[in-house]
């Protein structure tokens, strides 16, 4: 080739480097455009099929091998990657849900999944309706011919109750429904979702898998292929992709998953336990206790808890009172989300929430970060005296 100009030359090199580089962190591969050998190369590959590279928004290296790490978690095959734990329900619910069918959420959803439900239902014709989540296998006599998908959550995000999952399962598999679960309080390490008969796992990526409460990410995970695929056409066609940088975080983050939630879990515990304890707790609704709806669930299904867990304060003390006490806190910081290293307080109008809600008093919920447990209690005990 001729000699090129400056300009040409910053474009264009003859330099390639040398292959057989190799380190234990996954390479980030930034791309919008793919470029092919040949034209043949390029009509030849198919963007669904993960062995090739077509177009950035499909994936490159650095998200198919996060996909196919968190497959492995969950014990599923096939893995797509959503902006968000939201945008992840979404596709979920596009892909399987048409106008005229029907979904049933738990009443203690995700708050943002029922306002998707509440969506669906205004504007699209798809009517979405609420069942109690302890329900179990009482969900048949709710499955209707035009119910397409019953979604589930373990355990509530707020209100912590723990479903009996088989038992909805095979109640709407024998009806030819399909199971899906936002599986994200166990971050798919203390719940194998897969082997409760759960054909869906919905994961906000956002928690323990990145850990620094700085990302924004979502996935679904199957075993079916078919299944897959339908998921794969909805995000292909609602053009939901993620930045590398932002899987590079959450990869970067896996190798410590395990050992932070049991760090998460074994700190949370300790507080629950003392927690418990004290007059101006009326219940602990934490899974791994007794007081918790579905504990007897959570005992024979899940290995383990992380770090969130809600209390309710005996109903004396007015909403004013627990918000002060939200207030005094120290270490623990008012926001939305868990699972990073920072512990986090919210209360919440639970009342207004849920449409059966009995228990009285203020519902508050903790993420136990990786502070010392000791501190935590110490911070607890003088926000306590500002009440």
């Amino acid at each position: 080739m001729a000699k090129k100009n400056s300009q040409t030359a910053l474009m264009h090199s003859d330099y390639t480097a040398p292959a057989g580089f190799d380190a234990f962190p996954v390479a980030i591969h930034h791309a919008s455009t793919v470029l092919f050998k040949n034209v043949a190369a390029m009509r030849a590959r198919e963007w669904q099929e993960k062995n090739s590279y077509t177009y950035g928004l499909h994936g490159t290296p650095t998200s198919f091998t996060l996909e196919a790490r968190l497959a492995e978690i969950e014990g599923g095959q096939h893995c797509l990657l959503a902006p968000s734990g939201l945008a992840a329900i979404t596709m979920v619910d596009l892909a399987l849900l048409k106008s005229g069918d029907d979904v049933l959420l738990p009443d203690n959803v995700y708050n943002p999944n029922r306002e998707l439900g509440n969506w669906l239902s205004k504007d699209f014709g798809i009517t979405a309706r609420y069942y109690d989540p302890m329900v179990g296998a009482g969900i048949a006599s709710l499955i209707q011919p035009n119910t397409r998908l019953v979604w589930t959550e373990a355990p509530g995000s707020v209100s912590m109750e723990v479903p009996d999952l088989p038992a909805i399962c095979a109640a709407a598999h024998a009806k030819g429904v399909l199971v899906a679960i936002d599986n994200t309080w166990s971050a798919g390490l203390a719940l194998r979702a897969f082997d409760l008969g759960v054909d869906i796992v919905m994961q906000a990526l956002t928690k323990y898998q990145s850990g620094g409460s700085d990302v924004l990410m979502g996935a679904v995970i199957t075993r079916d292929p078919a299944l897959n695929q339908k998921l794969q056409m909805a995000h292909m066609r609602l053009g939901f992709g993620v930045g590398m940088d932002d899987a590079y975080l959450v990869l970067r983050s896996l190798p410590t998953m395990k050992l932070r939630f049991d760090a998460h879990d074994a700190g949370a515990r300790t507080v629950a336990a003392w927690l418990q304890q004290q007059p101006q707790i009326s219940r602990m609704l934490h899974p791994a206790f007794a007081d918790c709806p579905g504990h007897e669930n959570w005992k024979r299904d899940f290995t383990g808890a992380g770090g969130l867990f809600s209390v309710l304060f005996d109903a004396r003390h007015s909403e004013e009172q627990t918000d002060r006490f939200v207030d005094s806190l120290q270490l623990f910081k008012i926001g939305y989300s868990w699972g990073g290293a920072n512990s986090l307080c919210v209360p919440y109008r639970i009342q207004g929430m849920r449409k059966n809600w009995q228990d009285q008093g203020t519902l508050v919920r903790f993420n136990i970060g990786l502070e010392d447990p000791q501190d935590l209690i110490a911070d607890i005990e003088q926000a306590f005296a500002s009440m």
